[in-house]
C-alpha cells in the first residue's frame, strides 16, 4: 500500500522559501493535484500540468509512472488542505499548519493522531510505503529536526537552497519557545505540534500504530527523515527504510546521510536518469531542480520491488509527460 499524506503549511507563503509558494493563488492546489496524479494521468482538481516557477513538472509524474509500472495500490489522505483533491481520498482535516514563529503550528494534533491511528488499524496490507506532499515542508522538517536535537541542513526543490531564510525562521521559532537545538527532545508529537506540520503528526501516528511485523518505507527526502526522527523520539524502534532519490542523496547542501545515521534508519536512493530526455523540464531534474516529492523515490523503490526496472519507470514518465504537454 502506497499512502500519500497531503498537507499545507503557512510557511510556504514566505517569499523565497518554497518554489510552490511562488504563486500564492496556485499554492493550495499543489498537494491536491499531486494526489490526483496517483489515480489519473493528469490532475483533475486543476486543468493544467503542475509546474514549478521554472517550468519543471511535478515529481508526481514520476510517482504516477511508478504506480503504473509497479501495479501497487494507492491511497491519498488529506491532512490540512483547504482544497480537496478530485481523486478519492481519506479526510482527516482541512485545517493547514500555522506559522510556528507565531504560535503552535498544529492546534488540532490530537484528533489528527487519533484519525491516523484509526486509519492504520483499518489496513491489512503488510507492506506500507508512506509518502508526503507538503509545499514548504522541508522547512518544517528542519524545524522539527532541530527541536529534536539534530543539527544540520535540509534539501530544497531548486538548485539554490534558501538556507539563510530557513535559518532565520528557525531562529524565530527558537526565540518564541526559548529553546536551542534539542529543546523539545523527548516530547514526541507535542514537538511536532509546536514547530512542524500536520503531515508529520499524521504520518508518524500512522506508522506507530501499524503492526510490528509490517514492513515500513518512508518515501521522501529530509521531510521523511524528520518523520523518522519523530518516530524515534516517540519511542518507536522498528526498522525503517527512508527511500528517496539520488538527487536528494547527492545534494551537498543537505545532511541526508548524516541525519539517517544519527536517527538510525536505512536508506535507498532511486537511480533515476533523465539526462537524455528530450523534454527540458525532465532533463533539468539532473541539474538540481525538483529532486523529490510525492514519494517519488519510494514509488520507484516499490516498482523495483515488484519486478520493474528504473529504466521502465523513466520511459513511462517520458510517455506520460508527452501526453500531458500535448493534450
Amino acid at each position: 500500500m502506497f499512502t500519500l499524506f497531503i498537507s499545507e503549511t503557512s510557511l510556504a507563503k514566505v517569499p523565497g522559501l518554497s518554489a510552490a509558494g511562488a504563486n500564492l493563488e496556485a499554492l493550495p492546489y499543489t498537494a491536491p493535484a499531486d494526489a490526483d496524479m496517483l489515480f489519473y494521468d493528469r490532475p483533475r482538481v486543476v486543468d493544467c500540468v503542475p509546474l514549478d516557477p521554472f517550468g519543471h513538472p511535478t515529481p508526481a509524474i514520476v510517482t504516477r509512472a511508478a504506480v503504473l509500472e509497479g501495479g501497487f495500490s494507492v491511497r491519498a489522505v488529506r491532512v490540512g488542505n483547504t482544497i480537496a483533491p478530485a481523486a478519492p481520498f481519506e479526510d482527516i482535516t482541512d485545517v493547514p499548519g500555522g506559522d510556528p514563529r507565531l504560535g503552535p503550528s498544529v492546534a488540532n494534533a490530537e484528533p489528527i493522531r487519533a484519525a491516523a491511528e484509526k486509519l492504520a488499524r483499518g489496513t491489512d496490507e503488510r507492506l506500507q510505503v508512506v509518502a508526503e506532499s507538503v509545499p514548504g515542508g522541508t522547512t518544517t522538517a528542519l524545524l522539527l529536526l532541530r527541536a529534536l536535537g539534530y543539527e544540520g541542513t535540509v534539501s530544497s526543490a531548486g538548485p539554490v537552497n534558501p538556507l539563510s531564510l530557513k535559518e532565520e525562521i528557525w531562529r524565530g521559532v527558537a526565540q518564541r519557545l526559548d529553546i536551542g537545538v534539542g529543546g523539545l527532545r523527548g516530547r514526541g508529537l507535542e514537538a511536532a505540534a509546536e514547530v512542524g506540520d500536520p503531515m508529520q503528526i499524521a504520518a508518524a501516528s500512522y506508522v506507530a500504530a501499524l503492526p510490528e511485523d509490517d514492513e515500513v518505507v518512508l518515501a521522501g527526502g529530509t521531510q521523511m527523515l524528520a518523520v523518522a526522527a519523530l518516530l524515534r523520539d516517540m519511542g518507536v524502534k522498528r526498522d525503517l527504510l527512508v527511500a528517496t532519490t539520488k538527487y536528494v542523496a547527492n545534494d551537498k547542501t543537505s545532511c541526508f546521510d548524516r541525519y539517517a545515521r544519527e536517527i538510525g534508519v536505512r536508506t535507498y536512493a532511486a537511480p533515476l536518469d533523465f539526462s537524455h530526455s528530450r523534454f527540458k523540464g525532465l532533463a533539468d531534474y539532473e541539474h538540481g531542480f525538483i529532486k523529490e516529492g510525492v514519494g517519488m523515490g519510494g514509488a520507484v523503490w516499490y516498482a523495483v520491488r515488484n519486478g520493474r526496472s528504473v529504466e521502465a519507470v523513466v520511459k513511462r514518465t517520458e510517455a506520460l509527460y508527452e501526453n500531458m504537454v500535448e493534450a
